[in-house]
């Protein structure tokens, strides 16, 4: 059983940065993929990063590609999104989830998942 904490989201203005944490128990979090999804008022959940369990193989969205950063902790069990040159359009609830093995960008292959956090960019 892996349980996963969000933090990190709030207010912030269009072109600023937030890094969101997702905190998860449980021993065997080293042997997750991890992922990170959104889901904005309206729309279907969305894939937007994961990473593998060693950190070494990452994947993104096209619409956060070269603005958005996966990464993880694996010794304080933490997963982290660094967002940068932050759009309207990216104001979402951000979710993190787990799975055992790779990360995916299916969000139907993910086993546990987080709260979320709410990140809000103004124009």
């Amino acid at each position: 059983q892996v349980q996963l904490v969000e933090s990190g989201g709030e207010l912030v203005q269009a072109g600023g940065s937030l890094r969101l944490s997702c905190a998860a128990s449980g021993r065997t979090f080293s042997s997750y993929g991890m992922g990170w999804f959104r889901q904005a008022p309206g729309k279907e959940r969305e894939f937007v990063a994961h990473i593998n369990w060693g950190g070494g193989s990452t994947s993104y969205a096209d619409s956060v590609k070269g603005r958005f950063t996966i990464s993880r902790d694996n010794a304080k069990n933490t997963v982290y999104l660094q967002m940068n040159s932050l759009k309207p359009e990216d104001t979402a609830v951000y979710y993190c989830a787990a799975r055992v093995g790779s990360g995916s960008s299916s969000y139907a292959a993910y086993t546990y998942w987080g709260q979320g956090t709410q990140v809000t960019v103004s124009s």
